[in-house]
């Protein structure tokens, strides 16, 4: 196994400074990718630990990562549509539909909880499946598909949940999902693996490359980027496993929802980088007309970019609902406005064709401090909305002036 990790370990490949390089000609060309909303959260992060002595504390530190949840996965779930340039306004009221169906099959029909959730799923992808096929083969803009079931599944949730509009989930498989915690070794097993994987494929890269004969990053950045994660999640999981409690009770551990959420968004990634779809989905969003005379069957990329949509958001959805522990008839009716914010802010591109999953979570990971950071100051909903209305502006404009400076750059 050494000889192997050493004969990947060498080879063709650019040199350090070759690919620092790149990287500056890439900033240069407008290519920032979650630069600015990493800048973001280190900026944020100081101003409210300034203004506020509650801001980085043990006790809010997991609910950040708590809070961001709900709002990295519904963002992620937008990034599919987003890519090709389109938008999914029903995206929150999909994930309430399906919660409703969830909910209505388990105290109405009295069905297990498992079929039950996979009922919500199946929901999920059918109206995935008619969005994409409303906006992919029939021509219907986007916008106007889903502002249509934006309206109308709000009265489906209402129809679904009867006249209490409320349920409690008493599901402990869902509750634990956004309040329990992983034991202290349970979040140094995930550290492990995370970069065990994260190992492995970087070696498999490596290998791919070489047999076609392409350039290898050096091997020195592998293990400067597996460091960095060692580095930071070490950090992170010896801040969750200390004991946050302000009870009688000890409470510790890295939250449920952190590795199933990574896992997630790494099966997403994966599938975007590394899979003909994941191709054919930038290809699309990056110029239709082109991919089309490739041979890219478009219809059905943009069809099934909006079912993983769908399905994404329904996630979301549970994550709602094991968060505040109901299912009700107004879940999902804002939270698909912050789900764009966070994408736009993360670094993914309206105009469609770049951008990626992990940028949509740091940009939730940004919305998330200004909505826990103000709260914490105990500021009023309108200085809430205001910031991130800002926030949104100000990162659609980077985001514009950069695909400007980019062609510019192309054309020199």
């Amino acid at each position: 196994m050494s000889d192997k990790v050493t004969s990947l370990a060498s080879g063709h490949e650019g040199t350090l400074y070759d690919q620092t390089h790149a990287y500056l000609q890439r900033l240069r060309g407008g290519e920032m990718g979650s630069l600015p909303a990493i800048f973001g959260i280190l900026v944020l992060a100081g101003i409210f630990e300034i203004a506020s002595p509650f801001f980085i504390t043990k006790l809010n530190f997991a609910n950040l990562f708590v809070q961001s949840a709900e709002l990295a996965m519904l963002s992620a779930a937008l990034v599919f549509v987003i890519l090709l340039g389109e938008i999914d306004l029903s995206a929150g009221v999909t994930a309430g539909v399906a919660m409703a169906v969830f909910i209505d099959l388990v105290k109405t029909q009295h069905w297990n909880w498992i079929p039950a959730l996979g009922a919500g799923f199946f929901a999920g992808i059918a109206i995935g499946a008619v969005i994409g096929f409303m906006v992919a083969k029939i021509g219907v803009p986007s916008f106007v598909v889903t502002l249509a079931f934006f309206l109308g599944f709000q009265g489906m949730q209402l129809v679904l949940l009867g006249e209490g509009g409320v349920y409690r989930v008493e599901t402990p498989a869902i509750l634990a999902i956004m309040n329990n915690n992983l034991a202290a070794w349970g979040g140094w097993l995930m550290l492990v693996i995370a970069l065990a994987v994260s190992f492995v494929i970087s070696l498999f890269d490596r290998a791919r490359r070489a047999s076609y004969g392409l350039v290898n990053k050096p091997f020195s950045m592998v293990i400067i980027k597996l460091a960095g994660m060692a580095v930071i999640g070490g950090i992170s999981i010896y801040y969750l496993n200390l004991n946050r409690s302000q009870g009688s009770i000890p409470i510790s551990g890295v939250p449920i929802v952190i590795p199933i959420s990574i896992a997630i968004l790494f099966i997403g990634t994966f599938a975007l980088d590394r899979t003909r779809y994941g191709r054919y989905l930038y290809a699309v969003g990056g110029n239709p007309e082109a991919a089309r005379r490739a041979g890219i069957k478009v219809v059905g990329v943009r069809v099934i970019a909006f079912i993983i949509c769908a399905v994404l958001a329904v996630v979301s959805g549970v994550f709602h609902a094991s968060r505040i522990g109901s299912v009700d008839g107004s879940a999902g009716h804002t939270i698909v406005l912050s789900g764009v914010a966070a994408a736009v802010v993360g670094g993914v591109s309206l105009f469609g064709g770049r951008g990626r999953l992990a940028h949509a979570a740091i940009g939730a990971i940004v919305i998330s401090m200004i909505d826990n950071g103000l709260g914490l100051l105990q500021m009023p909903a309108g200085i809430n909305f205001l910031v991130q209305g800002g926030v949104l502006l100000l990162a659609a404009t980077i985001d514009a002036l950069a695909r400007r400076r980019g062609g510019v750059v192309s054309r020199n």
